[in-house]
């Protein structure tokens, strides 16, 4: 009988990949992973979870980006103020709201007690503290300087959450408007025109061609047909869902989320501004530029910029400078290339990718901006213009019976 295996391994171009596998054992889970180009670290037996209780809804699902903010902005604020790292951690497991994030700083406060750094501490928790939060503290921690690397690590993860929120900003829209436009269109579609239809059939003779249309939609939807499409838009869901599970999957859909016609602008200018701000952190935080690299490709949320700052890390270690392979790899536009080029040469490589940051955020909030004007009025019309094909297209063959009567 197959055993649902949970797996963690790495592939050959260095990214963490993790998943299940149903397997008779781990060795058929190995040999699995091996015909994928994945060496697997870790691997064991699926255990069943309890049933919902109260104690897990307090967790509440995990540890978001905002509160791992006030977190580190409330402990830089002690360690400038002096007071002993275990103490600041042990006052602060007490003031959290977040129940994960208190038992992790407990756990975290007793390993620092037991001798690890806290950098170490932090690596224990990859699901609550990234690898870019725990680089980043190690380097404060061996150049003295934590407080500071805290306040900079606070301000890189708040800077990023609004660079996230403007894209959601942009997608939801359009989302939520065509949402109620299909809800509505649907409903005139499945409870006001068949009542149109029993009463033009009552009446006899030939119905004019929209008329006719938009009852044969309306039976098609409000039949058999609405079912088929709506599994079909629920297959579809769930199929894209499953590819991009697998990195392959991910890979390709990425490449064709950013050749999109008026999104894809926007996804590349924020795959840039999250590289360029993500870099420049972790370089003048005092990260060596290959970690840094590495760090940026692991979190950068796009395969297609994962894979080039991959191979921009690998030129590098070889000895080449950091905008010759970023200019071959044409995932970068370029200007960034070239402005990345001057700040190498000047020495001044993290103010530099810093501008670059802070330009690109103000080109996605323009690009958002825009985005936003120029869908509101092409929605409504969209809108407008189906229910009103769908309202004069009712009313055609009652004008066409007064004509007759007069």
């Amino acid at each position: 009988m197959a055993i649902l295996f949970e797996w963690s391994g790495k592939t050959n171009r260095g990214t963490i990949e993790s998943g299940e596998i149903s397997a008779n054992s781990k060795n058929d889970v190995i040999a699995q992973l091996k015909k994928r180009n994945i060496t697997p670290t870790i691997i064991r037996e699926k255990t069943k979870k309890p049933g919902f209780s109260l104690s897990q809804l307090s967790l509440g699902g995990g540890v978001n980006d905002k509160d791992i903010v006030i977190f580190t902005r409330q402990f830089a604020t002690m360690i400038d103020a002096g007071l002993p790292l275990v103490q600041a951690l042990e006052i602060l497991s007490t003031q959290v709201e977040n129940k994960l994030l208190a038992k992790t700083l407990v756990t975290i406060k007793g390993d620092v007690e037991s001798g690890s750094t806290y950098a170490d501490a932090l690596r224990k928790h990859p699901k609550v503290f990234t690898d870019l939060y725990a680089n980043m503290v190690a380097a404060g921690e061996s150049g003295g300087i934590l407080d500071t690397i805290l306040n900079r690590l606070a301000a890189y993860m708040e800077k990023a959450m609004k660079l996230k929120k403007k894209v959601k900003g942009a997608m939801t829209y359009p989302i939520v408007v065509t949402g109620i436009a299909v809800f509505v269109i649907a409903i005139i579609m499945i409870f006001v025109v068949p009542t149109f239809s029993k009463m033009f059939s009552s009446m006899g003779g030939k119905l004019p061609l929209p008329t006719q249309m938009v009852i044969d939609f309306s039976h098609f939807i409000a039949g058999i047909g609405g079912l088929i499409t709506a599994l079909v838009c629920v297959g579809l869901g769930i199929a894209f869902g499953q590819i991009r599970k697998r990195e392959k999957g991910r890979a390709i859909t990425d490449r064709i989320f950013l050749k999109l016609p008026i999104f894809g602008i926007i996804l590349r200018k924020v795959a840039v501004a999250k590289f360029t701000r993500t870099l420049s952190t972790l370089i003048s935080s005092g990260v060596p530029i290959l970690d840094g690299l590495e760090i940026t490709a692991k979190t950068a949320g796009n395969k297609v910029i994962e894979y080039a700052v991959f191979d921009v890390r690998q030129a590098v270690s070889e000895g080449k400078t950091l905008a010759e392979p970023l200019m071959k790899s044409k995932v970068f536009p370029p200007m960034v290339t070239h402005m990345i080029s001057v700040g190498e040469s000047t020495g001044a490589l993290d103010t530099m990718l810093s501008k670059i940051a802070d330009f690109y955020d103000d080109e996605v909030d323009a690009a958002v901006n825009n985005l936003t004007a120029m869908m509101e009025p092409m929605l409504m019309v969209f809108l407008g213009g189906s229910v009103g094909f769908i309202v004069i297209a009712m009313y055609l063959p009652i004008f066409k019976l007064i004509t007759l009567i007069k």
